[in-house]
C-alpha cells in the first residue's frame, strides 16, 4: 500500500519541481542513488520498468525508502498496462508514470487513490487524461513538444498542471524555458543521472547536481 496519499504526491511535485528518474537492476547501485538524491533534496523518485525482474527491485528499494529514507516518495515509471500498475501497487508504488494514455491504468489507480501521471501529446488526450481524474499531466516526450507547447496548451487551459519528461536538463536555460512556459514540474533522466555517473559511481556528483538543479528551479520560480 502506498504510504503517501495522491494529494501529498502532487503537491510534492508542485513543491519540489523536480522528479529525477532512472533504471538499473543493482539494488545496492538503487539504493546509492536514492539516497543521493535525497541528500540533494529531492523527494520524489520514478523507478522505470523496463528490465527483466524490475519489480522486484523496486520492491527492495521501497523497502530501503520506509526505512531509511522517511520522506521520500517513489513511484513506477514506463508502466503500460492495469496489469502491470496493479503489480507495483502491492509493492507499494506511491505513484504511476505512463507513456501513454489508458484507461485501464486510470481505474486501477483510482481505487486505490494513487496518483497516476499519463503521457500525452495532444490537448485532447489532456482533456481525457483529466477527465479520468489526472492531476499532473506527463508532456512526453518533451523534447519533441517543446515549452511553445506547453504555453499553448495553458492558454485555453490555465488550470493544467504539466510535467515534461525528456527533453529537460539540468541547467538554467533549459529549466528557465520549460518554468518560464509554466510547467508544475519537470521529470529529468539520463541527464541527471547519467550514463557516467552510474559508471563512475559518483554518488556525491550526483548529489551536488540535484542540489544545484533544485535550486536553479527555486530561484526560476521566484
Amino acid at each position: 500500500m502506498a504510504r503517501f496519499t495522491r494529494l501529498q504526491v502532487a503537491q510534492t511535485m508542485a513543491s519540489n519541481g523536480m522528479v529525477p528518474l532512472y533504471y538499473h537492476s543493482d539494488v545496492a547501485l538503487g539504493k546509492e542513488i536514492l539516497k543521493a538524491c535525497y541528500l540533494g533534496g529531492a523527494r520524489l523518485l520514478e523507478f522505470t520498468n523496463r528490465g527483466d525482474y524490475a519489480h522486484e527491485v523496486f520492491g527492495e528499494l521501497n523497502k530501503y525508502c520506509a526505512k531509511e529514507l522517511p520522506e521520500m516518495i517513489l513511484g513506477v515509471g514506463s508502466v503500460t498496462d492495469g496489469g502491470t500498475a496493479s503489480l507495483y501497487l502491492q509493492l507499494g508504488a506511491n505513484f504511476v508514470v505512463t507513456p501513454v494514455l489508458r484507461e485501464d491504468i486510470a481505474i486501477v489507480c483510482n481505487r486505490k487513490k494513487v496518483l497516476w501521471s499519463p503521457g500525452c501529446g495532444s490537448l485532447t488526450e489532456i482533456c481525457r487524461a483529466e477527465e479520468l481524474g489526472c492531476e499532473i499531466v506527463k508532456l512526453f516526450p518533451g523534447g519533441t513538444y517543446g515549452p511553445e507547447f506547453v504555453k499553448a496548451i495553458l492558454g485555453p487551459q490555465p488550470w493544467t498542471s504539466i510535467m515534461p519528461t525528456g527533453g529537460v536538463s539540468p541547467t538554467r536555460e533549459s529549466l528557465k524555458s520549460w518554468f518560464d512556459a509554466g510547467v508544475t514540474c519537470v521529470g529529468m533522466g539520463s541527464q541527471l543521472i547519467s550514463k557516467q555517473v552510474i559508471k563512475d559511481r559518483d554518488f556525491v556528483g550526483l548529489e551536488q547536481q540535484v542540489r544545484e538543479a533544485l535550486q536553479l528551479i527555486r530561484e526560476l520560480r521566484n
